[in-house]
């Protein structure tokens, strides 16, 4: 009201130009000196009749960079009141920070400073926009979710120079729209992601290119980001097939040995897994779908444990398939459609989870088949030992160890990360058998509560090693994995026991998706031990998150 009034007693004297207000415009009947500067004198100017020391400025001057500088250890931008350093933006990881900005409206994001250098002439908009688009479709093509593929792809637009962008992600389209400002013509680029592929070690260092594009100390030209981006695609399996065909037959004798199997079951296991692998392969260089490759792997291990049955040798022919269902089950594919699922994405979500169907299906048809040709044969299978489960602490946590080791080799994961991973997948079993075995829990809550320690626990390792959290959860939730519920529906379904073998594998649906919630309710639990900028502006003003209360 003060300024109103002030504002209304001065209008009649209001100056004609806004050069009235300049401090440096001589008064009204005064003329500047002669010769005088039209700019005022700076005052690091040295006064008339003072030397000038010429020659390079000497060790101890306050204009001089010490010889440690580092932007990595200069000290804080600012102080606040209360006497402690306020942590910058730039302090989280770059996936915290672009998905708290990917969350708030385009008219409230920050606009910073380009992080990458660029000509003069601005940022080559097309050439960016590609090198985004390529960026994103590696980490789709791995399995990265879809929130994660915005984040990575909006930290490099924002790195270049491109604020004002709006990445989009669908199952199988990226797209990627720029708009300069609001009077220019928006500028739009798609690309379809045709082949999908499990290396974790390639995920890995896309994640450290899009760390370096988003680090301010680092400077990564649009050239070397293209070079680097070849060398990733270029880059072949750190493993090669015989060591994954080894690590899958490991894998399923290890699994048999978590249900209650013996050294010849492991080997029976071990042997059929191999089989289906090396079988999968084949229809997979002749050019078959992934479906029918599940249909083909899924019937070796079912085979040989229809042999065992049929046979006199005293073992439990129903974990020799187990095993060899816990090597093919999509438990990786799953977690990450209900993780699109649960933060919105709900058509990747969708496609995620029919392709889940597609290959639970493929699965269900090859042991099914097997098993019908053996009841047809004279085999006896007992249904109920696929649940009555011998309590051996120490062998099953060997075994589930053993488990997520030689899961982690078939992602194709680094070398430094599968220990970690094996380490997270042991404590989840330690914790399901204690809750289950122990407490007597039912195995869906039991499940669920294993798998958030898993989400937990590989978020805190990722964000700690700023790297993506999936090397340090797949593997690891792989002895949860529900094969003995699966196995047992089926062969209920076989011996046309129709309504309690749909059960069953209701209950194997409900521990997959136990699972799958567990990992996501734990790695969303992580944010509380970290410090995010901008969580609560930007969950404050996220209108999306209304749409599900129904206004």
């Amino acid at each position: 009201m003060a300024e109103d009034g002030e504002s209304g007693g001065t209008e009649d004297r209001k100056p004609i130009s806004d050069e009235a207000h300049s401090a440096f415009t001589p008064p009204p009947g005064m003329e500047p000196e002669a010769g005088g500067d039209e700019q005022p004198t700076s005052e690091f100017t040295v006064p008339q009749g003072l030397p000038v020391l010429s020659g390079p400025e000497p060790e101890g001057s306050a204009f001089t960079l010490p010889a440690t500088y580092s932007a990595q250890h200069s000290p804080p931008a600012h102080l606040p009141g209360h006497g402690l350093p306020l942590s910058p933006l730039t302090d989280s990881p770059w996936q915290d920070r672009m998905r708290t900005m990917l969350r708030m409206p385009v008219d409230v994001r920050p606009v910073p400073e380009p992080v990458q250098k660029h000509g003069e002439a601005g940022p080559a908009v097309g050439r960016v926009l590609d090198l985004t688009l390529r960026i994103g479709e590696l980490l789709l093509a791995g399995g990265e979710g879809a929130e994660d593929v915005e984040a990575a792809m909006f930290a490099v637009a924002r790195s270049y120079g491109l604020d004002r962008c709006e990445p989009t992600v669908t199952f199988t389209m990226l797209s990627i729209t720029h708009q300069p400002s609001l009077v220019d013509d928006p500028v739009s680029a798609n690309r379809t992601v045709r082949r999908r592929g499990t290396d974790y070690t390639r995920l890995a260092a896309v994640f450290r290119l899009v760390d370096d594009i988003s680090a301010p100390e680092v400077e990564v030209t649009l050239e070397e980001a293209y070079r680097r981006l070849a060398v990733i695609r270029r880059n072949r399996h750190p493993y090669p097939t015989w060591v994954l065909t080894a690590a899958t037959g490991l894998l399923a004798g290890a699994a048999s040995i978590l249900v209650g199997g013996g050294v010849v079951v492991f080997f029976a296991a071990a042997i059929g897994a191999m089989l289906g692998d090396r079988l999968a392969w084949l229809c997979a260089g002749r050019g078959l779908p992934e479906f029918y490759q599940f249909v083909v792997a899924a019937m070796p291990p079912a085979a040989i444990g229809v042999a065992l049955s049929l046979s006199d040798i005293n073992a439990l022919a129903s974990a020799v398939i187990t095993g060899g269902l816990f090597a093919l089950l999509p438990g990786r594919a799953l977690v990450a459609a209900v993780q699109d699922g649960l933060t919105g994405f709900y058509i990747t979500a969708s496609a995620r989870l029919l392709e889940v169907m597609y290959l639970f299906i493929g699965i269900i048809m090859g042991v099914l088949v097997v098993l019908y040709l053996g009841l047809q044969l004279g085999a006896a299978p007992r249904p109920e030992e696929a649940l009555q489960i011998t309590q051996r602490p120490l062998i099953q946590i060997a075994a589930s160890m053993v488990l997520v080791f030689t899961f982690a080799i078939l992602l194709q994961q680094e070398r430094s990360t599968v220990w970690i991973v094996t380490l997270n997948g042991g404590v989840a079993w330690v914790t399901f058998g204690a809750l289950h075995y122990a407490g007597g829990i039912p195995p869906v809550p039991s499940t669920a509560i294993a798998a958030g320690l898993v989400g937990l626990f590989g978020q805190l390792f990722s964000r700690y090693r700023f790297a993506s959290a999936l090397p340090y959860v797949t593997a690891a939730i792989g002895p949860l994995l529900p094969g003995s519920a699966t196995y047992y529906g089926l062969l209920l379904i076989a011996e046309n026991q129709l309504n309690k073998g749909l059960g069953s594998l209701t209950n194997a649906a409900a521990i997959a998706l136990a699972i799958a919630i567990g990992v996501n309710l734990g790695q969303e639990a992580s944010r509380l031990f970290m410090k995010i900028p901008g969580a609560a502006t930007a969950a404050s003003r996220r209108a999306a998150a209304k749409r599900t209360r129904g206004y």
